[in-house]
């Protein structure tokens, strides 16, 4: 789960950074691919990022955005096939990559919205019908919370580390004089245990059948010596 949560998040998050951080620091604006005329590397529902263009720049093989009817907000996405020199200026040659033929008219400067720079499919289809600033809206709130929960997570993480931490549960060290006090009352009541089961390596029994030897020794010599 924790691998998931963090996926999604870095997903979540380069999301927002290509769609919308991106376009609106470069000045380029997003659009979603309604038809199928770009098939099949940009199907309906592709979000496309479009960058502003010098219209002299643009080459055969460029994918441009460019209004249907100069001044109306609908546009369209083709690519170009051909730079046409006419007696009203130069004209761009369209063509969708799924149409077997070219576009009637040609495109002129104004009309040109910019060249497509990098797009992702399927996102057209979370963000069709979404308004610029509602997007913008739920992309700042998206982004909150993806960091809310980043910290969340952190702090969770550093926690549970401590707790599982064996060096957190070992015992304090103390100074050196409590120790050897502790040892010191250690080994004296060790000796009075030793004194007081009379184990096998306590000397007080040995040393008591020896001397009650020697007494018995000199008591009999003394009778010895009186008879």
């Amino acid at each position: 789960m924790r691998v998931v949560s963090w996926t999604v998040l870095v997903v979540c998050g380069l999301l927002i950074v290509a769609f919308v951080l991106v376009p609106r620091l470069t000045g380029s604006t997003p659009y979603t691919v309604l038809t199928g005329s770009m098939r099949p590397s940009m199907p309906p529902g592709t979000t496309v990022v479009v960058k502003p263009i010098e219209f002299s720049q643009i080459k055969v093989g460029d994918v441009i955005t460019y209004q249907i009817s100069s001044g109306k907000p609908e546009v369209v996405t083709h690519r170009v096939i051909g730079v046409n020199v006419t007696p009203d200026g130069v004209r761009l040659e369209t063509q969708g990559d799924a149409n077997p033929a070219p576009d009637a008219d040609g495109v002129r400067e104004e009309q040109v919205r910019g060249k497509v720079w990098y797009w992702l499919p399927v996102i057209g289809y979370v963000t069709n019908g979404v308004t610029s600033d509602t997007r913008t809206w739920l992309a700042q709130g998206l982004g909150v919370a993806l960091i809310g929960y980043a910290v969340v997570t952190l702090i969770v993480t550093v926690v549970r580390r401590r707790k599982s931490d064996p060096a957190e549960s070992e015992p304090e060290f103390v100074s050196g004089e409590e120790a050897g006090v502790e040892i010191g009352e250690s080994s004296e009541s060790g000796s009075r245990a030793g004194e007081s089961s009379g184990g096998p390596h306590d000397p007080a029994p040995e040393l008591l059948t020896r001397r009650s030897l020697r007494e018995d020794n000199v008591q009999h010599s003394a009778d010895d010596t009186s008879t």
